[in-house]
């Protein structure tokens, strides 16, 4: 094909495409900031060499520099840059579109200078490769099941993205907390401090462990000879919005308290209430489910699984045809979620129920998977299940915190924490514990620097090869880069006395965190 049979083709692709992305109504397609000339300028070059309209030699058309710039990419792009996507014309004429013929040129040099790294791309647009795509795939129509569980977030802070994470919360009936919350005036933004629950909704993906099921009393029975069975009343589900809830793991040892039934309607509830989950699911399609965020020009996924219950039988895996949670204790069918998630996405965090209850240390199951998560591609491990706040790690340079223990599930005063997963702009990842304590039934942010000394210590003693700064980030010590000037905590030198058979006060309590 000639040359100025391609200038033809591509003049003509540009005007559909154009008629195509208006066809769509994005309104962003062009609101967004182009770095090129404007789109009016660019159409009526286009309309010109349709019409054969000429120009002179030494003010070549745009098309012919962006036909050098599209061929350099699509001859020239490895499967790494393009991140295995089926990136052709029609993607860089809608890059163009968004972003301005600038950014192809440019993206083009780096093809030219064999700059290969996915991260040009965030580079010369904000958006990495896997969020160009999908707002390709919602532009055009192409492939839009890519846009199944997707979320859309608008970033708080343009300089970090914060995900948060807590750990155990019960609103079910007749247990502690829930009759504690039905005796307040302000319910329950009086069993949170005020600057924790702030915290929370600031966070822009906020995701919450939800251990327990929802369903009307006496329309479910309880599974026969379980010790703990929790069942909260459907209109506490609106109570998450306190939280800033953004996601719920079902993935845990009581949410199928109730069995089936109970099961589905959690998830019915949820659904309802436009809550998204992960973790269980009608089958175990639905139970291996990834969801995804993107946030400030990244695509994050949350994938979730339970080791619990490992020996009896009172929760149910779910299978191709029945509902249950995704187990696990055999991990490849997670390992392959963790890998497909990581093939598609930026970043991957995995939140895993595992370890033992009132265990304030891993033990080696926990640490086996952790690596085997680490190895799939996870980017970030957050645990839970112990009741307790067990110590952070680094696995092959992948924060690992074991337990976030009980957020607001017992009347112990116990150590807790909203743990944070900041992605910072240059790619990098930090885990940050916010430090609190459950006491007496309220959940708080710890301000004096006593309080704080106090929780860090604990956090460093139970921890390993960790150092911890005064802002709570937690670094690896045998990481290169390792900021001794800035550790505050170091887990080779800290010391505690608490132990997971008591509380903070000294009092005696059982494995879910209350007083005996």
């Amino acid at each position: 094909m000639s040359k100025r049979c391609k200038r033809i083709k591509y003049a003509l692709v540009v005007m559909t495409f154009t008629v195509l992305l208006c066809a769509v109504g994005c309104d962003e397609c062009f609101s967004a900031p182009r770095t090129g000339a404007g789109q009016g300028k660019k159409e009526q070059t286009a309309a010109q060499k349709v019409t054969g309209s000429t120009q002179t030699a030494e003010q070549p058309t745009r098309e012919t520099d962006l036909t050098d710039s599209f061929s350099v990419i699509l001859q020239g792009a490895t499967k790494e840059l393009i991140a295995g996507y089926a990136v052709d014309e029609s993607f860089l004429m809608w890059l163009d579109a968004r972003f301005g013929d600038e950014t192809v040129t440019e993206l083009a040099d780096c093809v030219r200078e064999g700059r290969m790294e996915p991260e040009v791309w965030y580079e010369k647009t904000g958006n990495s490769i896997h969020v160009l795509w999908l707002m390709y795939c919602r532009d055009s129509g192409f492939q839009k099941y890519r846009l199944d569980n997707v979320y859309w977030k608008e970033q708080a802070d343009s300089s970090q993205i914060v995900l948060g994470f807590a750990g155990d919360f019960n609103f079910a009936d007749g247990w502690c907390t829930t009759e504690y919350l039905k005796r307040q005036a302000g319910g329950i933004y009086d069993c949170f401090s005020e600057e924790l629950l702030k915290e929370m909704q600031e966070a822009d993906v906020m995701v919450m462990n939800n251990e327990f099921t929802y369903a009307e009393e006496g329309t479910v029975e309880p599974l026969p000879g379980k010790a703990y069975t929790f069942r909260a009343d459907p209109m506490m589900v609106p109570l998450l919005e306190a939280f800033g809830t953004d996601a719920v793991t079902l993935a845990n040892n009581h949410v199928y308290d109730y069995g089936e039934e109970g099961l589905l309607d959690t998830m019915r509830y949820l659904n309802e209430a436009g809550v998204p989950y992960l973790g269980a699911g009608e089958n175990i399609d639905e139970a291996s489910k990834i969801l995804y965020y993107v946030v400030g020009g990244r695509k994050i996924a949350i994938v979730s699984a339970t080791q619990i219950e490992r020996v009896t039988k009172y929760t149910k895996e779910a299978t191709e045809t029945e509902p249950g949670v995704l187990k696990t204790l055999d991990p490849e069918r997670f390992l392959q979620m963790i890998r497909q998630a990581d093939a598609s996405s930026d970043y991957v965090i995995a939140v895993v129920h595992w370890g033992t209850e009132g265990s304030l240390t891993p033990e080696h199951s926990q640490r086996l998977l952790a690596q085997k998560y680490a190895d799939a591609g996870a980017d970030a491990i957050i645990g839970g299940h112990p009741h307790r706040l067990q110590g952070a790690a680094y696995v092959d340079g992948v924060p690992v915190a074991y337990s976030l223990g009980n957020f607001w599930f017992s009347d112990g005063t116990l150590y807790t924490t909203l743990a944070k997963v900041i992605i910072g702009e240059d790619g990098s990842v930090t885990l940050r514990y916010v430090p609190c304590e459950q006491r007496r039934l309220v959940t708080r942010i710890l301000t004096g620097q006593e309080e704080t000394d106090g929780f860090y210590h604990y956090l460093a003693a139970i921890s390993t090869d960790v150092g911890i700064d005064a802002q709570g980030n937690v670094y690896d010590k045998m990481a290169a880069d390792y900021p001794a000037d800035r550790i505050v905590y170091d887990s080779s030198t800290s010391k505690t006395k608490i132990r997971g058979t008591v509380d903070n006060e000294g009092n005696a309590i059982d494995i879910v965190g209350n007083r005996k």
